[in-house]
C-alpha cells in the first residue's frame, strides 16, 4: 500500500499479506510516512468506502477521506468530490513506476522486511531523480 502526493511521488509505503483487506492498513500506512504533514485528503478506492475509517480519519488525523460508495452503501455521495477521484490515476503511476524494477515487480525476498527495504529503495530513487532530473541513477 502507498500513499502519493500530487505528483505521484511516494509519501508512504507499508505491506503486509495479500489477504489484509484495504482499509485495514491505513493506520499502518499513515504512520508509516516519510514526511512530517500528510495531504488534507486521502484519494482511495472503492475498497476504503466506510464510515468509521471516514470518521476515524477527520477526527484522529484531520485527513477527508474522498472514496466512491461500494453498491451495497447506504449513504448518500456528493458528486463534487469525486472530481478529486479522477486524479487517482498518479498513485497507479506510482506503482508503475516502482514495477519498472523486476526485484520489485517480481518479489524474490522471502522476508517482509527484505521487500520493504527494496520498495523504500525504490522510493528514494524516484524522490533523487525529480530533485535532480539530469543526474543519472
Amino acid at each position: 500500500m502507498a500513499i502519493a502526493d500530487s505528483d505521484g511521488l511516494p509519501l508512504a509505503v507499508h505491506i503486509a499479506g495479500g489477504n489484509r483487506f484495504d482499509s485495514v492498513l491505513t493506520e499502518g500506512t499513515l504512520d508509516a510516512a516519510f514526511v512530517e504533514s500528510l495531504p488534507p485528503r486521502l484519494i482511495a478506492d472503492k475498497a476504503w468506502d466506510g464510515r468509521a475509517l471516514q470518521l476515524r480519519l477527520r477526527q484522529e488525523r484531520g485527513i477527508e477521506l474522498i472514496a466512491p460508495k461500494r453498491k451495497n452503501s447506504r449513504r448518500h455521495q456528493d458528486g463534487r468530490m469525486l472530481r478529486r477521484y479522477k486524479r487517482r490515476w498518479k498513485v497507479e503511476r506510482l506503482f508503475a513506476w516502482l514495477k519498472r524494477w523486476r526485484r520489485i515487480a517480481t518479489r524474490w525476498e522471502q522476508k517482509a522486511e527484505n521487500f520493504l527495504g527494496f520498495v523504500q529503495l525504490g522510493c528514494v530513487v524516484l524522490l533523487l531523480r525529480r530533485l535532480h532530473p539530469k543526474t543519472r541513477l
